[in-house]
């Protein structure tokens, strides 16, 4: 996987691809520096910074000195995790099906990546004293950590040899409009393709993002006045988000 047509040996920095003679082989993204990345706000800067917050979130996990202090730490994990993911469904794969030949193959694997981080979290997230779930959660983090390796390694340097550098600043901010308002929560029965992903997802996006932000204690008129006001401009802006995002794809 990664072999191409044969070309000249020597380092292409624009595309981030090593050539051998005879061969091309695809250079993770892990061993690029920003300038050979597109820039700061192209997609694969915003997709290894976004790797980088979560690799160090879950090596802190095992030193949380408290309950308070782990259960913190895992709603930042968990809603970055799936706010990230979504994004990639919408914006990054379509793509990536449409430009690379293994396209099909590639984006998958890592849907089915997904597809097991979301019924893991959901596990976790529904059993809160359940003896296993420290287990479900490092279970969790290994499949987090073959995702990140197979994006970087696999996915996103194919991007990078498909795009120049001001196309992936423009599909970075597509993605990044979708992240922000994507959902926060597991959801392991929304699809995970466009449009289904889209349409099944924005209302959930909703609730996760104001259970996100609601105070835990406070009156109840609040907590539904929040409700009542935010569901349909957070509806909005992602359905804006995402059409903006699929639209830019196809310039």
């Amino acid at each position: 996987m990664g072999t191409r047509a044969p070309e000249s040996a020597g380092f292409t920095e624009s595309t981030g691809v090593h050539r051998e003679a005879g061969a091309t082989v695809t250079v993770s993204i892990s061993r690029l520096d920003a300038a050979e990345l597109g820039g700061d706000g192209s997609i694969l800067m915003r997709q290894r910074r976004d790797h980088a917050r979560l690799d160090t979130m879950m090596n802190r996990w095992p030193a949380c000195g408290s309950d308070e202090e782990r259960d913190a730490l895992w709603q930042d994990i968990v809603q970055l995790v799936f706010s990230h993911a979504f994004a990639e469904e919408t914006v990054l794969w379509p793509l990536l099906r449409r430009v690379a030949s293994h396209g099909e193959e590639l984006t998958g694997r890592v849907e089915e990546e997904h597809q097991a981080i979301n019924e893991l979290v959901a596990r976790v997230e529904k059993s809160p004293g359940d003896p296993r779930r420290s287990e479900w959660i490092e279970e969790a983090f290994t499949l987090v950590r073959q995702d990140i390796r197979d994006e970087e390694d696999e996915l996103l340097p194919r991007l990078r040899d498909a795009f120049g550098d001001r196309r992936l600043r423009r599909i970075g901010a597509a993605w990044e409009a979708v992240r922000a308002t994507a959902p926060t929560r597991p959801h392991p029965g929304v699809p995970r393709r466009p449009p289904g992903n889209a349409l099944r997802g924005v209302p959930l996006s909703v609730f996760d993002r104001l259970r996100d932000l609601a105070p835990v204690g406070g009156p109840a008129a609040r907590r539904t006045a929040l409700v009542a006001c935010g569901a349909a401009g957070a509806a909005g802006v992602l359905f804006a988000a995402v059409h903006a995002a699929r639209r830019r794809e196809h310039h």
